[in-house]
Formats: structure tokens, sequence, C-alpha cells
């Protein structure tokens, strides 16, 4: 299964759910992708540690190598990369991502990464990182996937937002993906004494909206975690936000 997390608003978790999410996979024993598709490599950075500075081959090349007609092309397996833990692989971001995009679009080039991904074996789940905002990285992933993970972060610019992010998707998969659904709205950095949070989700969950349970709450743990380049579930196994993940996963990608 291919998932899509997509938010145009920054800082609201998405690499954070991305990476999280992926290592409770993993852990379980499936075989799992993460494609970071952000210039700015958070979720690179989080699975790969300062290995991910540079690293060649990635995503950047794999866009790169359709822009010109070549006979034989490098096949999408060789620009994904170990990580230190079992069943994790990643295809890394790079700052060239930004530069190509112009490029990328004029070209029309936003089936592209479908095709890609179709081409590779044995992955369980193929997860994708959207960079916050919606171009041809976020167009492309969305084309590229089925099930599609909205992180909300508990304010009211945030739930403004969400009802034109839902008619986004809405219009990629009446274009380009019938296959495309939202498969739920993941509350992040919650905090559940406060009033606003409580009452914004419990508006959004009474509207009938698929917000998702457990909610992640907000803890200098997840910092710390990026720090390390190690996902919770291998930083702190018992912590409470691994217990919360290990919750989102079996309602998402367990629940398959």
């Amino acid at each position: 299964m291919r998932w899509v997390v997509f938010n145009q608003k920054g800082g609201v978790g998405k690499s954070t759910i991305v990476c999280n999410l992926a290592a409770v996979n993993a852990k379980s024993g499936r075989k799992t992708l993460v494609v970071d598709l952000d210039a700015q490599a958070n979720a690179s950075h989080y699975l790969l540690g300062a290995d991910a500075d540079g690293l060649s081959p990635n995503v950047a090349e794999l866009f790169e190598q359709t822009l010109g007609f070549k006979l034989f092309r490098d096949d999408a397996k060789g620009f994904v990369h170990h990580t230190r833990f079992e069943n994790l692989h990643v295809m890394a971001s790079s700052p060239d991502l930004e530069s190509l995009q112009g490029k990328l679009e004029s070209k029309y080039k936003i089936y592209k990464l479908r095709e890609a991904l179709r081409e590779l074996d044995g992955y369980d789940d193929i997860i994708l990182d959207t960079p916050p905002a919606f171009h041809f990285y976020t167009l492309s992933a969305l084309i590229a996937g089925q099930k599609c993970l909205i992180p909300f972060d508990c304010d009211d610019f945030s739930r403004r937002a969400l009802y034109g992010l839902l008619d986004a998707v809405a219009e990629v998969r009446e274009d380009h993906n019938a296959r495309l659904e939202v498969a739920g709205i993941v509350v992040n950095q919650f905090q559940a004494r406060a009033r606003l949070p409580q009452r914004v989700v419990g508006e959004l969950v009474e509207e009938g909206l698929p917000v998702l349970e457990p909610y992640i709450t907000a803890s200098v743990k997840v910092r710390e975690s990026h720090e390390a380049a190690r996902p919770l579930p291998y930083f702190a196994p018992s912590h409470k936000l691994s217990e919360q993940f290990e919750g989102l996963h079996a309602n998402t990608l367990g629940n398959l």
C-alpha cells in the first residue's frame, strides 16, 4: 500500500508522523520504504542522521533522469537506501529538488513518481513525505498514493485550511487518481488539558470527519528522538508517544 502524508502547512509534524509510523510498521515485520519529497530532508535526516547529507543517488536524481530521453534508465530500486533499522528503507531527499521543479512541471512529469514506485517489488508499504506546499512534488505524491493521512495540529488556522486540503485530495482523485482516498486526519501535538484543542477536535468529530485515534500528544521527547536520529519506537519504546504511534498504526497501516 502507498500512503501519503499531506498538509500544505509547515510545522504540523508530517515527517515525524511518517517516520514513526514507518518505524512501527518495520518493527512489526513489514518491509517499509519512506520516500522523502521535501527538499528540507527532515525525514531523511530522522532515519539516516548525518549520513543523509549529500547522499546519492537520491529522489532528485530519480526525477532528473526523466527529463531527457534515455534508452536505459536506472531502476527505481537503485535509489533506495537501507537505514540502520531492520525492514526500514528510505529514498532520500536532496536540495536539488527545488531547482528541478520548474523543469519537471514544464515537461509534465507528474506521473513519473507513480511509475517508478510501481517498479519496486517486495515492499509491504511505501510512505511518502510531502513538502509544506501544494506543488509538483505534492501532486506527484498524491497521484502515486492510494491512501492519504492529513496531520492536524489543533489550532483554528489548521481547521480553516483542513477543508481546502480535503477538496484538494478530492480534485486529485477526480482528475488523476481514482484510487486515492483520505484514510484519516491525524491529530498531532494535542494538549488534553487545554480547552482549544479539545473544542476544535471535538467539532471535527461532530462534523463526521475521519479523525483518527489515538491523538498524538505534545512532548519534548519528539525533539530528543529527532536529535538522536532514532524514531520513537527505537529511541523510547516504552514512552507514551511510542504507544500512541503504535495505536495510530493499528488504525491505519496495521488495519489492512
